[in-house]
């Protein structure tokens, strides 16, 4: 992923757009790529939209916008100094003990498991 964040950074500054590259404009950026991916999916069944279903146009615009989601998660966390995946094993421990196996196998609810 440093390769990644390295090539990123060099392609920003090549075109002088770390001016434009505030967290703000970032998070924006990938909202946009996140509605391009959505809409591919949109109105799809969930059978349609699986992996063997997916016809190879499809597919490859799957795999781009995932890609440009991507790309922006990983330039916004080296904008913000986030280490994504330290930051992703300390959010599956979180979900364990708040998703517990036995209150949560097979069940698709959200709950939540403090009284409030």
């Amino acid at each position: 992923m440093e390769d990644i964040k390295i090539k990123l950074k060099k392609f920003a500054e090549d075109r002088n757009w770390e001016q434009f590259h505030s967290p703000k404009n970032l998070v924006m950026a990938l909202s946009g790529e996140v509605g391009e991916l959505t809409e591919i999916f949109q109105w799809l069944t969930e059978e349609q939209s699986k992996l063997e279903n997916l016809d190879p146009k499809t597919l490859s615009r799957t795999k781009e916008e995932l890609a440009d989601v991507f790309l922006y998660i990983l330039r916004l966390a080296d904008k913000l100094n986030v280490d994504l995946i330290s930051e992703a094993h300390k959010k599956i421990e979180i979900n364990e003990d708040k998703y517990p196996i036995d209150l949560a196998k097979n069940n698709a609810i959200k709950y939540n498991l403090r009284d409030e």
